[in-house]
Order: structure tokens, then sequence, then C-alpha cells
């Protein structure tokens, strides 16, 4: 959570004068410009698959103020506590997180903010990495590429459209629901804190989250994605828009259920359906009024 503009710029130094990929944690992605060559996607829920293998095949990870916890490892199924396969050199600045999942080698307390600053200013190595950097940046390439989902509105092409056409400095939010995963997989962040998102999986966090982004920068565009569950969590605050003056655009996934919950479900107890289908307002006029 320690970051900022300036820290995302270093990075991109450090990443191209030594070549290497970086993957941003779980709706960290805005920790980094996407369109720069060495950015090759985010770890967390729905990652690419060929993002994955790179954290099983890698032998040295260098975290910079994160935990690398369950949702980053696929639940440690690629990266295991008990038996790490890679050399852990963990950058944190609460010294009780170093050791408690890892075994840091080294383990760093430091502001991640001032290390990557300290990294950008050394000295590259000759580049041996440059191979793997760009395999890792082409998948993360055919990864964004539109796959068609049913039906007749699909949020693939929403968020590539949002992507090609909403200004670099616009503010994008989001709760928690199966919509989101559109969102980390097709949408690609330019600029640090244009990304509120959260970490836990709050449903609701999206439209508060793009009031309050909203009332900060009055000047600038600010989209939430919400699910048409996730967005009832929260609604009363379009009252607290209206009271002062926030102007977000919010886009409702209106699927009549909670998908999330119900995929699961589904998947683990076939035509065992319990409280997920919802009946649901008419989200404009609610708007409107």
């Amino acid at each position: 959570s320690l970051w900022s503009q300036r820290a995302a710029d270093d990075l991109a130094r450090f990443a191209a004068a030594w070549d290497l990929p970086v993957a941003v944690p779980f709706r960290r992605q805005d920790r980094m410009d996407n369109g720069l060559p060495q950015y090759v996607g985010d770890l967390g829920v729905g990652m690419n698959p060929a993002l994955g293998q790179a954290l099983r095949e890698a032998d040295v990870i260098l975290s910079l103020g994160s935990r690398l916890g369950d949702t980053l490892t696929g639940g440690y199924a690629l990266m295991d506590p008990v038996r790490p396969h890679a050399r852990v050199v963990m950058v944190h600045p609460d010294p009780d997180q170093l050791g408690t999942l890892w075994r840091a080698d080294p383990g760093v307390v430091a502001d991640p903010r001032a290390m990557v600053a300290a990294l950008a200013a050394l000295p590259a190595p000759a580049p041996g990495w440059a191979d793997w950097r760009a395999r890792l940046r082409a998948a993360y390439e055919d990864w964004q590429k539109p796959r068609p989902t049913p039906g007749a509105l699909r949020l693939e092409q929403v968020v590539t459209w949002l992507a090609e056409h909403l200004p670099e400095d616009a503010i994008v939010t989001n709760g928690a629901g199966n919509y989101a995963s559109f969102l980390h997989r097709y949408y690609r962040w330019r600029q640090m804190g244009t990304q509120l998102a959260p970490t836990s999986g709050s449903m609701g966090y999206g439209l508060p989250a793009a009031i309050a982004a909203s009332i900060a920068h009055p000047g600038r565009m600010v989209v939430c994605l919400a699910g048409d569950g996730c967005i009832q969590m929260t609604v009363n605050e379009l009252s607290t828009a209206a009271q002062y003056g926030a102007t977000p655009i919010v886009i409702v996934a209106n699927n009549g259920r909670y998908g999330t919950i119900r995929m699961h479900q589904e998947r683990h107890y076939p035509g065992r359906v319990s409280g997920t289908d919802l009946f649901n307002p008419d989200f404009a006029a609610l708007a409107r009024a």
C-alpha cells in the first residue's frame, strides 16, 4: 500500500535497465504502466495461467511490499511456504511480516518506495532475462485479446472499449464479483492512483470509492464497474453523490444474481441453488430519482 507515481517510474526504470519481468499483486495493477514491455500481468484471482507457471519456474523472487499470500500464489499451489522452490527477497515496511509466510533471503524492513528508488540507481548487470521477459510479455498480450463469452452483451467488449477510449488519468473502481475479472484481464492502467479496488474482496466497494474519487478529483473521469448484487450493498450512496455533486459513471453488470456465489454453488453442488437469485430495481430509474 506504500506506493507513488515516482515509485512506479523508478520501478519502470529499474525493470527496463535490468530487463526484468514485473508482475503486480491482486488489484494493484496501477503500480506500473501496463503498456511497458517489462509489465507481464497481475497475480491473483483469475490470473493468466502462463504467469502462474512463471511463478513456478522462478528461482528468485523480489517482493516489493507484498506479503505474497494465498491470493497471489493460487492458494499456495504455485509457491509452497513449507517447501519453497525459489529464493524470496522480501522488502516490507512491517517487520512482523518478514518470516511469517516465507523464509526471506534476505528480509529487508524498508519502505518499498525507497528500495525501488535505490534499485533504479544501481548500474545494471549484463541482461540475462530478456528472452524470459519477452515470452511473458507476449503471453500477457495474448491474454488481453478478447475471448468471446455467451450472451448479447459481452463484458470483454465493454472493458476493451473502455481501455481504448478512457483518458489515461481516468479512475476506475470496482467491488467484488465475477464481473471484475473482465476488468482485471482486459483493462490497462497507466498511472498510479487510477485503480480503486478492494484486495479483501468487499462487495459494494466500487460505488462509494467512485463517489469519493469524483469529489477528490472533480476534473477527472471516474468509472465504476459493479455487479447488481455488489452495487445494492451501497446503492444508498447515490444520495451522497447527488448531495455533493459527484459525477461517476456507473456500469452495472445486471444478471439478476450473486454470480460468483452461484458459480461456486453450480460447481460444487450442481442443482442445489440457494439464495443467489435477485429481484432488482430499475437501476437507471433509481439513478434518475
